[in-house]
């Protein structure tokens, strides 16, 4: 995969970027709202973690003004998602995504926001996707704000969904449905 929209670029992660990658995973004001503070990743849990079979997954290394800023991913929801989310037709294509920006000083500038709509349009145009969910823990407004600017909408919150930082937190599935956006970029 690859996706230009501006100075924003969405690649291919490639072998090289398991350094980017650990960085950033063993960075505590990434990890806060990534993995946990208390989970650092280390190289061999990056290259477990990010580096094997990826099925149907696509992951990505972002860059901004050609510097490597950040990762996301997209992919096919599992049958036991499906379930615990409500979606019985199981003829509509539904993807859920991950990203963060591990590049601190790139937070708060818009980048967030440009870069979940760059993925919404390769996912709805390129993977025809029905809809793409997203699982945020419920105390990341911050988080939330973005995609809900980005047309995503609470649809149902997820009592003790994730695990982190030493306790189950409470997160909301939200969703961006192509049959009900009134977007008209998508």
């Amino acid at each position: 995969m690859y996706k230009r929209n501006g100075e924003l670029v969405i690649r291919q992660l490639l072998e090289d970027d398991r350094f980017l990658l650990a960085k950033w995973l063993s960075d505590p004001k990434v990890l806060q709202y990534y993995e946990g503070r208390d989970r650092p990743l280390d190289m061999e849990q990056v290259i477990e973690d990010f580096f094997g079979d990826p099925g149907e997954e696509i992951r990505c290394l972002i860059e901004y003004k050609q510097e490597p800023i950040g990762y996301v991913q997209s992919y096919p929801i599992s049958e036991e998602e499906r379930r615990l989310y409500g979606y019985d037709d199981t003829t509509e294509i539904i993807y859920g995504m991950d990203q963060f920006i591990g590049e601190t000083s790139f937070w708060n500038k818009g980048i967030g926001t440009q870069l979940v709509e760059t993925m919404m349009d390769y996912l709805l145009n390129v993977k025809c996707v029905d809809r793409i969910v997203m699982d945020p823990q419920a105390w990341n407004e911050r988080a939330i704000r973005c995609y809900e600017k980005c047309g995503f909408t609470k649809i149902k919150l997820l009592p003790h969904h994730e695990w982190h930082e030493g306790a189950y937190r409470d997160c909301w599935l939200i969703e961006f449905d192509r049959g009900r956006s009134t977007a008209s970029n998508f």
